[in-house]
């Protein structure tokens, strides 16, 4: 009885260790993937091309209020009550549609952002993906979300493996 004890222990402890020998985990910093793609490089250089044009047209508004704004200070006193209240109103309303291009521009641009990088990271989900289930990994980490506690050297760093993945999938237009 001892021996068949002994041996149903060992059986069992082989078992469970040659099933966590399996187990496989790996690790990715997608932030650091990401930014090696030249879809990404060529998204943040649209973003910010139209960054930049927005950026130009709020200086060239807030100049011309500027502007305006020094002429009436520099005529207030000598000007009729009619026309300051006239000038003063057109300031406010200036003021108020450079607050709006504001809204409007930042949302603008979260847009396109969404738009431009939204495909970029579905494409490295899915390259993560298939290397997770051609490999036999059970997790891959992702070292960019500071969630990973420990990472131990045993811990496979599927990085080459996505890059591959994504450099072999069909270039999308």
């Amino acid at each position: 009885m001892k021996i068949k004890n002994i041996i149903l222990v060992a059986v069992a402890v082989l078992f469970t260790v040659s099933a966590s020998a399996q187990q496989k985990f790996a690790h990715v910093d997608s932030q650091k993937l990401i930014a090696q793609l030249d879809e990404f490089k060529q998204a943040q250089a649209k973003l910010e091309a139209e960054s930049n044009k927005i950026s130009e047209q709020m200086q060239s508004m807030q100049q011309e209020l500027q502007t305006k704004y020094n002429d009436y200070v520099s005529k207030a006193d000598s000007l009729p009550d009619v026309v300051r209240q006239v000038k003063e109103q057109e300031l406010t309303e200036m003021q108020q549609r450079m607050q709006v291009m504001g809204k409007a521009a930042e949302q603008s641009l979260q847009q396109t952002q969404a738009k431009l990088f939204q495909p970029i990271f579905a494409k490295v989900q899915e390259a993560i993906d298939a290397v997770g289930k051609e490999n036999g990994f059970i997790y891959i980490f992702d070292l960019s979300s500071q969630v990973v506690l420990f990472h131990s050297e045993q811990s496979v760093d599927a990085e080459p493996l996505v890059l591959a993945k994504i450099a072999a999938a069909p270039k999308a237009n």
